[in-house]
């Protein structure tokens, strides 16, 4: 919920600069746009579309670090690759709400203000869109969500891993919640790096058809026309605003999954710090990390 409320207005910023019209840009850059969305639409306006995150993320968050860290068992061998792979599958299979969930949000974004607006809110979407679309119309974007998100999850947690190492965070460092803030923050803008130009696909396939008729046929579509209009620079609209928001957001979630998890565990040590034997959830790792 807290990752939500920080990040979403640098969310709208992104998804208003990824998708305007190079003909008629309305904004000149991410304060512009900033600016421009509190003086027309109020502070309001940066929260447009917040109840489809608030919603969807509570089930995505769960999934991602529920798989990842099954994943990980069960490579039974904690490498580099297989923190790559354990989080590449956890991205893959949160696409199934995460898909929806960002046409819902990225539809409400672009709406215009007041009582002209098309859709009440994220579940409203849906269900419109549904009923015009059927169930592809709710999954639209499916496939390049998922070039999105399973090598950027994959990076995330691989990235955080070798921070965490790297940096030395141990149970009972007093400095151990600002390095995971850092690891946490730095894995989150390497994610968006890493796949950023397919996330500006995905979000113009997400809002294509909602002011006028459709422009693209698909992805490939999509990116040689976006090309050829604006040039490579198309491919890195919003990026500002999104690594602004990257680091907050993810030093957040990682830092507090981090520390819940290790004071979770710590209940299962003994009064002499001895580990009371528990019956294993899986396989256990051949090199746990520290965390």
């Amino acid at each position: 919920v807290a990752g939500v409320l920080v990040g979403h207005p640098f969310d709208t910023v992104k998804v208003r600069l990824q998708v305007q019209s190079v003909e008629k840009p309305q904004y000149r850059g991410t304060l512009h746009c900033f600016k421009s969305i509190i003086k027309q639409e109020s502070v309001l306006g940066l929260y447009k579309g917040l109840g489809s995150p608030l919603m969807g993320l509570t089930f995505i968050n769960a999934l991602v670090f529920g798989v990842q860290g099954n994943t990980l068992r069960a490579l039974g061998h904690d490498s580099p690759l297989n923190q790559f792979l354990a989080g590449a599958a956890a991205g893959a299979i949160q696409c199934v709400i995460c898909c929806p969930m960002e046409l819902a949000k990225t539809r409400l974004q672009l709406q215009d203000a007041g009582p002209a607006r098309t859709y009440k809110g994220s579940l409203d979407c849906l269900v419109q869109i549904y009923g015009h679309e059927g169930l592809r119309g709710v999954n639209r974007g499916m496939v390049s969500t998922l070039l999105r998100e399973t090598p950027s999850f994959g990076v995330y947690f691989l990235t955080y891993d070798a921070l965490t190492r790297a940096l030395g965070c141990e149970p009972g460092d007093r400095l151990l919640v600002p390095k995971l803030l850092l690891a946490g923050g730095t894995s989150g803008i390497m994610s968006w790096l890493s796949t950023y130009p397919v996330d500006v696909v995905k979000s113009r396939l997400q809002a294509d058809g909602l002011r006028g008729a459709p422009r693209y046929r698909g992805i490939l579509d999509c990116v040689r026309q976006s090309y050829r209009a604006e040039g490579w620079r198309v491919f890195t609209r919003g990026l500002a605003s999104t690594l602004l928001r990257a680091f907050p957001v993810n030093a957040a979630t990682f830092a507090t999954v981090t520390v819940v998890l290790t004071y979770a565990r710590g209940e299962e040590a003994g009064p002499q710090g001895e580990a009371v034997p528990a019956a294993p959830a899986g396989p256990a790792l051949a090199q746990p990390s520290s965390l």
